[in-house]
């Protein structure tokens, strides 16, 4: 038996998961998002979808999430750096062709403004921590900025780090350069080269000395300022709270029939609200669900696997092998393609494997929504290994659960009264312009 395997077997072997009734959570107020202004979302805004704030000026945060999309980009893996296009119709350019694929699938951004978030990314590796000088756990450690206003503010400006998202390979521009010597923060790092380039633009310049007093005193631009300024964006244009599921949760209206027998079946016989708790519809915990394993995986650049531990990697305990956290619910029949690497995009079917991980690894077929052509490393290499999928199967500790195709009915019903479609339009909207007056991917 595989070392890994047998971790994650004695860990099974020690718990136990049972569906049992779980009450319905109370409906959101206005105190459980964060306080934002107008005036800094508006700023937040156009730095959003700015490509400014990519090492080659070429991909904005709106590249991979983007309305059109419901805060995604529609492909299980996405491509950045190297990509042209937008969305499914998003391909590599010939003549600068990315290195590989983003590993997980792009997450969606609503709710994000939540006071009680407290882990983010697929893997939980920026986390709330108040034992840290900046308030939040990160993988850079003790380099981590202060001045982050909360841990969406942090979430956000990863991206921009990644060579394969924002930041562009070796040589590309002085963002990358300062990547690959691993200057991220402080004098010279690419925070800093993002922040003098938006500073260096009178509009933005004079848009900051309005949002923010120290700025307007003579304080510089830091990337921190950026960064809150996106996050206060995010969290006032995506705020979902207006679903058919919080009109009844407020008691303004109840759920339709086969809705209401799905969320019966949610927060009763399906189990599902074990994991999806509270008005989040999400624990932010970490759960082995089984999930099909595609694209390059969570590796460095020196490793030549392609797997992707999930927790694993953030916390090094197997017990937290191919765990993930649980995402949020509000959209997601919009939100597709499923799972954390993006496998599914029959949100159908991945119910039906949720309920049975094991089993529905063991028949899963491809069905990713991927840009044509391969892009760096094979995408099945993982699935077509019978050793790495056992490995992925041994993960999963939840007992399986039966669903008719009845209940699947009921279950989809119920996700579907989770839609806010207004806000998947967004409140603000994409920008005419922006300050760079360079491209908006519309």
């Amino acid at each position: 038996m595989r070392p890994i395997i047998a971790a994650i077997c004695a860990a099974v072997a020690t718990s136990g998961w049972a569906a049992q009734e779980v009450a319905l959570p109370k409906p959101f107020t206005d105190a459980d998002f964060i306080t934002v202004s107008q005036a800094e979302a508006a700023l937040g805004q156009l730095l959003f979808y700015d490509p400014i704030l990519s090492g080659n000026r070429n991909i904005s945060c709106a590249t991979c999430h983007h309305p059109r999309f419901a805060t995604g980009d529609g492909l299980s893996l996405g491509l950045g750096e190297g990509g042209i296009g937008l969305g499914p119709e998003r391909v590599a350019n010939p003549d600068n062709p990315p290195e590989q694929r983003i590993p997980r699938n792009a997450p969606p951004l609503f709710n994000l403004g939540l006071r009680d978030i407290r882990v983010m990314f697929h893997d939980g590796r920026i986390e709330v921590d108040p034992t840290r000088p900046s308030g939040f756990r990160t993988p850079l450690e003790t380099d981590m900025e202060q001045g982050f206003v909360s841990l969406l503010s942090a979430q956000t400006m990863f991206p921009v780090l990644s060579p394969d998202e924002m930041a562009g390979h070796y040589d590309e521009s002085d963002v990358s350069q300062a990547v690959r010597r691993g200057q991220l923060t402080g004098e010279g790092g690419a925070w800093q080269i993002l922040s003098q380039r938006v500073a260096a633009l009178p509009a933005y310049a004079d848009a900051f000395a309005q949002v923010y007093p120290a700025i307007a005193g003579g304080a510089p631009i830091r990337f921190t300022d950026i960064s809150n300024a996106i996050a206060a964006f995010v969290a006032l244009e995506w705020r979902a709270d207006n679903s058919a599921f919080d009109a009844a949760l407020r008691g303004e209206a109840p759920l339709n029939p086969q809705a209401q027998r799905g969320a019966d079946l949610f927060y009763g016989a399906a189990g599902c609200a074990a994991c999806h708790s509270g008005t989040m519809l999400s624990d932010q915990g970490f759960h082995a669900m089984g999930q099909p394993q595609l694209g390059p995986g969570k590796a460095e650049r020196f490793e030549n696997h392609q797997r992707d531990l999930g927790r694993m990697r953030v916390t090094g305990r197997l017990s937290q092998a191919y765990a993930f956290r649980t995402p949020p619910l509000r959209n997601v029949t919009r939100t597709g393609p499923w799972g954390h690497a993006g496998a599914y995009a029959d949100l159908r079917a991945f119910l039906r494997q949720h309920a049975d991980p094991a089993a529905g690894l063991a028949r899963y077929q491809p069905q990713a929504v991927l840009t044509k052509g391969e892009v760096g490393k094979p995408d099945w290499t993982i699935l077509d290994d019978p050793a790495e999928r056992a490995e992925i199967a041994a993960a999963v500790t939840m007992v399986p659960v039966p669903l008719a195709k009845v209940d699947l009915d009921a279950l989809m019903a119920f996700l579907d009264s989770l839609t806010d479609a207004g806000a998947i339009t967004g409140r603000m909207g994409v920008p005419d312009t922006v300050p760079s007056g360079l491209p908006i991917d519309r």
